[in-house]
C-alpha cells in the first residue's frame, strides 16, 4: 500500500505540477521523490525511506525540518495575526526583525524593505539604486555591473545581472544590457598567484570600467565570497574591500546579494563582515526564515532612504508586494535569529565545519577531484573528466545512498543544515565518497 501511495503521488505531480529548474522530460528516467515529512536533517518519503538533506533544500533550511522552536513561535503567531498589509499599517514581528537586523550591522544598514523571494529582493535593490540616483539629480546613472558567472534570480531585472547562459540566453531580447567583469574565482589563478592576487587583478578590471563609465553606472552587484549557482566559485574577501573602495571613489552603489551566502553560511552572519565592509544594499532571503516561509528583504543606508523622503509621492519608492513583511514569515525569522544568539551558532559551526572537512578528506585527496574548497558551511569540489550526465546520475545515485545532493554540472557541493551530529557527519562523508566513486567510475 505504501508503494502504491508513493507512485500515486508521483503520477499526480507529473500530471499537474510544473517543477522548477527542471526539464520535465528528464523525469521519465530521473526519480521524483514525494516527501511525506521532515525531521531534523532528514526528509522522508511515503515508503519510509529517508534522505539526508545535504543541500538544505536549496540552501534555505538552517536548523532542520520541523524545528520545535520555530514551530512554537509560528503556532503562537497564527493565533495573533496571519497577515496585514504593510502600506499604512505595521506590526510587531516586522518592526522587531528590522531592528534586530539593523543592530547586526551596527546601524549602518538601518532600513529594511520586504518582499517574498530572493529575485524580488534583487529587483528592489536595482530599482532603489536607479531611482536614488535619479532623485539625487544623476539620472544618467542607469547601468549595472555584474560578475562573470553571477546568478541573481529569474525575474527580468535579476536575470539581466545574471551571467549563466543556461538561465539567461532564452530571454535575451527581454533583458537590459549589463556590463560584465571578470569573477575573482580563485580557481582561475595563474601559476604562482594567490587568491588575493586574483582579487587584486579582477578588482583592477572593475576600476578600469569605472574610470571609463562611472558617470553612467548606478551599481555593481556581487555575491560575496561564494558565487553559488555558477559552481560554488569562491574568492578572497580582499576583493570586496577593494571594490567597496572603488565604489566610494567613483560614486557607484555596491549591492551585495547575500541571499544564499548570508545568515551564517560563510562563517559570519553577513558574508561581507569578513571583508570589514558594508554595502549600500544587502539582499537577504533563503535562510533568513530558517527555511520555513518565503521572505526576502533589502537593507540599505540612511542616505539612500533620505533620497526618497519627500512630500512628492513621485519621489517615493512605490514598489510593493501583497505579502510584504508577512507576520508569520517575520516571526519565523525572529525565531531563527533567536537560535543564532541563544545557541552561539556561528561558534558551534566552526567546530562542526572542521569535522565535516575531516570527513570529506578522502574526496579532497581523490585523484578524480580538483579544487576541493570550503567556506564556512559550504563545501565544493570539481569532478575531473565527468560525463555530460554526471549531475543527474549523481543525484539519482545519492538518493539510493540516503542523500539529497544536486551537483551543478561537474561541481559537487554540500551545504547542510547547522545541526548535523557526529554520526550524521561521518555518514555524510562516507556516503558522498561512495556515490562519487560509483558515478565517476560508471
Amino acid at each position: 500500500m505504501k508503494a502504491e501511495k508513493q507512485s500515486g503521488w508521483v503520477e499526480r505531480s507529473l500530471r499537474s505540477v510544473w517543477h522548477p529548474c527542471t526539464q520535465m522530460q528528464h523525469h521519465e528516467t530521473v526519480p521524483l521523490i514525494p516527501v511525506s515529512h521532515g525531521r531534523g536533517a532528514w526528509l522522508y518519503d511515503h515508503e519510509g525511506r529517508r534522505y539526508l538533506d545535504a543541500i538544505s533544500s536549496w540552501w534555505v533550511n538552517l536548523f532542520g525540518h520541523a524545528n520545535p522552536r520555530i514551530n512554537a513561535e509560528l503556532k503562537d503567531q497564527l493565533d495573533r495575526l496571519e497577515h496585514a498589509m504593510l502600506a499604512g499599517f505595521t506590526h510587531e514581528p516586522v518592526i522587531e526583525l528590522s531592528e534586530k537586523l539593523s543592530a547586526l550591522t551596527g546601524g549602518v544598514l538601518g532600513h529594511s524593505f520586504y518582499a517574498s523571494d530572493g529575485a524580488s529582493a534583487v529587483e528592489i535593490a536595482l530599482k532603489m539604486s536607479f531611482h536614488a540616483w535619479r532623485n539625487s539629480g544623476k539620472s544618467e546613472k542607469q547601468e549595472f555591473v555584474c560578475l562573470k558567472g553571477s546568478y541573481h534570480g529569474e525575474t527580468i531585472g535579476a536575470l539581466a545581472v545574471t551571467d549563466v547562459a543556461l538561465f539567461k540566453d532564452a530571454y535575451g531580447p527581454l533583458l537590459r544590457a549589463t556590463q560584465t567583469v571578470m569573477s575573482p574565482d580563485f580557481r582561475q589563478a595563474a601559476k604562482g598567484e594567490t587568491a588575493a592576487d586574483v582579487a587584486r587583478r579582477t578588482a583592477a578590471e572593475v576600476e578600469q570600467l569605472f574610470q571609463q563609465k562611472a558617470d553612467k553606472i548606478a551599481a555593481i552587484i556581487i555575491e560575496p565570497l561564494v558565487q553559488c549557482a555558477t559552481g560554488m566559485a569562491m574568492h578572497d574577501p580582499l576583493y570586496l574591500s577593494l571594490v567597496r573602495a572603488l565604489c566610494d571613489r567613483y560614486q557607484v552603489h555596491l549591492i551585495l546579494d547575500e541571499i544564499a551566502v548570508g545568515c551564517g553560511r560563510t562563517g559570519t552572519f553577513f558574508a561581507c563582515e569578513q571583508a570589514g565592509i558594508w554595502p549600500d544594499f544587502v539582499c537577504l532571503s533563503k535562510g533568513i526564515s530558517g527555511g520555513y516561509l518565503p521572505l526576502s528583504l533589502v537593507m540599505t543606508r540612511e542616505d539612500i532612504y533620505q533620497a526618497f523622503y519627500s512630500t512628492d509621492v513621485r519621489r517615493g519608492f512605490l514598489h510593493s508586494h501583497s505579502y510584504t513583511g508577512n507576520p508569520l514569515a517575520c516571526r519565523a525569522a525572529l525565531a531563527t535569529l533567536s537560535i543564532f544568539e541563544e545557541d552561539d551558532v556561528l561558534a558551534a559551526n566552526r567546530g562542526r565545519a572542521e569535522k565535516i572537512t575531516r570527513a570529506l578528506a578522502p574526496l579532497a585527496q581523490h585523484e578524480r577531484v580538483k579544487h576541493f574548497r570550503q567556506q564556512g558551511m559550504i563545501w565544493a569540489f570539481d569532478a575531473v573528466d565527468a560525463a555530460p550526465d554526471f549531475s543527474r546520475r549523481f543525484f539519482s545515485t545519492a538518493l539510493e545512498h540516503e542523500l539529497l545532493m544536486r551537483p551543478i554540472g561537474s561541481t559537487v557541493y554540500l551545504m547542510p543544515p547547522y545541526i548535523l551530529d557526529d554520526e550524521e557527519i561521518a555518514g555524510l562523508g562516507q556516503q558522498t565518497l561512495a556515490v562519487f566513486n560509483h558515478v565517476i567510475g560508471a
